[in-house]
């Protein structure tokens, strides 16, 4: 836990006892502070109670005696209208902030200079910063991970000089982080997401762009207009300011300076004309894609400003898991490798896992996001036959008629046989069974990690299966 004293001695209100919340009330409490909490559930009230939290109704509380509230970061604070608490928050002129921001003001206090790597972006925040925490662990730094990705930020061990914190940030952590100043920001990509929560993609992307405004040091994606446009308007600092540096990433196209890929190749030109490869991409199953590509770019942009060398980055890379439910590799049975993509809840998702692979086995269906799959046409192609699960069996099946062939299994238990079983009988030198369903799990299962676990499980059954079978004929 990192203690929270910059409100010693001070009273404080906070909505929202989830994960976050409560370790947020916790940390407060740990570090001094009068806290008074609530939550619209009662079961989270009743568990914040058990470990001590002050539980008071906040609607009859006298909000000229708080100091701050501090808010859940999926509590509404502008749109589409903001939360009752924040509405008496500011006519009483008291301050609203979140965890990521506490964090902050407890660094600037006990450990200024203590390394602080802060991801946002719209895709590819969670793999990008698992990948560079594990970069730095495999090169036996002191790493602590954590923020949107799991674990809340104040559950994380307190700053330190020889301590790492790689935190992921979302756009409603960031807006309750004023004074949000990473030693290393990283700012991905951004294409239209939250509106309902920002109110335009203009808001979500000043939002975003906060956080490479306060870093030292900021590595920017400039492969869409967006997130050119914010490295351009923070003037590319390191032509101007030698103090102050940004970095542009492109897996796109090469750059006269920054970090790209050359094929499979991560190149780094931080020295005006100095090139540097800094890892290779080829072969290492969890890093497939474009977009993974671009993940690794900003990794290993990362692990090279904190000292890591090419050897390191490139042994980290290879060693690197991968996310569960993320395209996860999760068996081979020949020349049939198993995919779990469960995370792939519509098709802009599932696109990236298609551009990906040949050969495809494509396990697709659940509850349907607007627009379903007609989207992906471009790539039905690389799709060898489709398995439809659940309640967009229908609706998908239209779209692919007369286009790929699709078989209706209604659930997942029966398109992973008949996958496995038509992948098995392929010529390909590889072909690949994947869930990436491109659809919500909530018609059959409660959330996506209980489908990529259903779906993971299954495999390991007919792995098993063909274990004992292959070791039935030896003993024969």
């Amino acid at each position: 836990m990192t203690p929270v004293s910059t409100f010693a001695d001070r009273h404080v209100a906070l909505f929202g006892l989830g994960g976050s919340g409560l370790a947020t009330a916790e940390a407060l409490v740990a570090g001094g502070a009068r806290v008074t909490a609530w939550d619209d559930a009662e079961a989270a009230r009743e568990k914040a109670a058990e470990k001590g939290i002050t539980i008071a109704d906040l609607k009859q509380a006298d909000w000229s005696e708080f100091a701050a509230l501090i808010l859940a970061p999926g509590v509404p604070l502008t749109h589409p209208k903001p939360h009752w608490t924040v509405e008496r928050a500011h006519a009483a002129h008291v301050e609203i902030i979140g965890d990521i921001e506490l964090f902050c003001r407890e660094r600037a206090r006990i450990a200024p200079q203590a390394p602080f790597i802060a991801i946002t972006g719209t895709n590819g925040k969670s793999t990008t910063t698992a990948l560079i925490a594990h970069l730095l662990r495999s090169a036996g730094r002191d790493v602590q991970m954590g923020g949107n990705i799991g674990t809340a930020i104040l559950s994380l061990e307190p700053p330190a000089e020889n301590r790492v914190h790689v935190i992921e940030c979302s756009s409603f952590q960031i807006d309750l982080a004023p004074s949000l100043n990473p030693s290393v920001g990283v700012l991905l990509n951004i294409t239209p997401d939250h509106l309902d929560r920002h109110g335009t993609i203009e808001h979500y992307a000043k939002i975003k762009e906060r956080l490479v405004q306060g870093a030292d040091i900021a590595f920017i994606g400039v492969d869409d207009e967006l997130t050119w446009a914010i490295g351009d308007r923070n003037q590319w600092r390191s032509y101007r300011d030698p103090d102050r540096n940004n970095c542009p990433i492109s897996a796109e196209r090469e750059l006269e300076w920054g970090l790209y890929l050359s094929g499979s190749k991560i190149v780094s030109k931080r020295d005006f004309g100095s090139e540097t490869v800094l890892a290779d991409l080829t072969g290492i199953g969890t890093l497939r894609g474009r977009h993974n590509g671009q993940n690794a770019l900003f990794a290993a942009g990362v692990a090279q400003e904190l000292g890591l060398s090419p050897e390191e980055i490139q042994q980290g890379l290879a060693s690197f898991p991968g996310l569960a439910h993320r395209m996860e590799p999760v068996g081979q049975l020949g020349t049939v490798l198993f995919v779990n993509d469960s995370k792939a809840t519509n098709a802009d998702a599932a696109e990236k896992a298609l551009k990906s692979f040949e050969h495809i086995y494509w396990i697709a269906g659940g509850k349907s996001k607007e627009g379903g799959i007609a989207s992906l046409e471009p790539l039905f192609g690389r799709i060898a036959k489709t398995y439809l699960i659940g309640a967009a069996t229908d609706e998908f099946a239209a779209t692919l008629q007369g286009k790929v062939p699709f078989e209706k299994c209604g659930m997942l238990d029966r398109a992973v046989r008949r996958a496995t079983q038509d992948a098995a009988q392929s010529l390909a030198a590889e072909s690949v069974v994947l869930l990436s369903p491109a659809c919500a799990s909530y018609d059959q299962y409660p959330n996506f990690e209980v489908r990529g676990d259903r779906f993971r499980d299954l495999v390991r059954d007919i792995l098993d299966e063909a274990e004992r079978r292959n070791a039935e004929q030896l003993t024969i």
